[in-house]
């Protein structure tokens, strides 16, 4: 029979194993390992992005679905890193994988780096920026073709410019 206290421990424990996963995961040491091109301090990271940006790209954060603008940007040209400005996608790679978040079939060739994620007790691949190393999203083997992947990315760690057409 359940019990109050019984409920109140295993709740207790839920909550303390998942906040320990977020804890291990955000600002994991094996991304401060690497060496970028862009290096910069975490107050310089600070400056340089919002808040919001900086959960995301700097401590592997996830923006709620639905809220980036981004996922309805359907003009022609290049979504970019936010961090570093590095050209990351085309808009001819965005596809709509009714997930709330901006999705792609392919990156722009060398524009990303990936890595196995596996908090919350599962193995995820995680995208990043080859250039800063910010975090970009995750991803999938559920996309469209011709690559059948799907690139899951925040809309914070990305900028998008529209590419001028030659008169």
């Amino acid at each position: 029979m359940a019990t109050r206290r019984r409920f109140l421990l295993t709740g207790t424990t839920a909550m303390t194993v998942l906040a320990g996963g977020l804890l291990f995961r955000r600002g994991s040491p094996a991304a401060a390992a690497e060496t970028f091109e862009v290096t910069l301090t975490d107050g310089q990271w600070r400056t340089r992005l919002s808040a919001a940006q900086y959960d995301v790209l700097r401590r592997e954060g996830t923006e709620r679905p639905f809220s980036s603008p981004l996922n309805d940007e359907h003009r022609e040209g290049v979504f970019s890193c936010a961090g570093c400005d590095l050209p990351l996608f085309s808009s001819r790679a965005k596809f709509d994988s009714r997930t709330g978040w901006p999705s792609f079939w392919t990156p722009l060739e060398k524009a990303v780096t990936e890595r196995t994620d596996s908090s919350f007790g599962m193995a995820r691949t995680e995208v990043h920026c080859r250039r800063c190393g910010g975090h970009l999203g995750h991803v999938f083997d559920d996309g469209p073709r011709p690559t059948g992947l799907r690139y899951c990315m925040n809309g914070l760690a990305l900028n998008f410019t529209m590419r001028e057409h030659a008169s």
